[in-house]
């Protein structure tokens, strides 16, 4: 019986769709299968580190940068954007536009989102920015609003939300690419 009931567990978890992660070993590195749309890709493990580490240079470096009291939640931010399957540079980005980056908010409040209205209190960095990643998921992508557009429309009463939250964005995104080309030239150097 016992043994029934395992091969009915291995077939159940062996014929998961391509939707699913599927890890398999390759000659050289282990491969992560990621649904992309109707055709999945394999990336290697070498390559999403690589990806995970340039954002996350990115991140704490525009922090830095700004003087950001949340320089040392970058570890935070990139998990939750995982949890939550956001844009990595979307939540820092939307604490850039709604307080510096954390500098202006209501003191002790640990809100640097501006999350109901700026007056949601939190314990510290670490719980705001998992909040609102669960918040944005649970209040606006679950109701269809998927793009940073649709989400603005809901988030903020400035129609240039959007628009700045994107500026933003861009900050993070050109930070990764020069650490990109940094560290590819390096590599090159070796």
């Amino acid at each position: 019986m016992v043994r029934k009931v395992l091969i009915v567990l291995f077939l159940l978890f062996s014929a998961t769709s391509a939707s699913a992660s599927d890890y398999t070993a390759g000659d050289s590195a282990s491969m992560r299968v990621i649904a992309n749309g109707p055709v999945a890709q394999k990336v290697s493990y070498k390559d999403m580190i690589f990806k995970t580490n340039s954002k996350k240079r990115a991140i704490k470096s525009i922090l830095e940068q700004r003087n950001s009291p949340m320089a040392g939640s970058t570890d935070v931010f990139l998990r939750t954007c995982e949890q939550y399957s956001l844009d990595c540079y979307l939540l820092p980005a939307i604490t850039g536009l709604e307080s510096s980056f954390g500098h202006y908010i209501l003191p002790g409040s640990y809100n640097p989102f501006g999350w109901n209205g700026g007056y949601a209190l939190f314990n510290d960095w670490e719980n705001a920015i998992e909040s609102v990643g669960a918040g944005i998921q649970e209040r606006y992508i679950s109701y269809g609003a998927i793009t940073i557009e649709q989400i603005g429309a809901k988030y903020a009463e400035s129609p240039t939300w959007a628009i700045r939250v994107r500026r933003f964005m861009g900050e993070f995104q050109q930070e990764e690419e020069k650490n990109r080309l940094y560290f590819a030239d390096s590599e090159l150097q070796l």
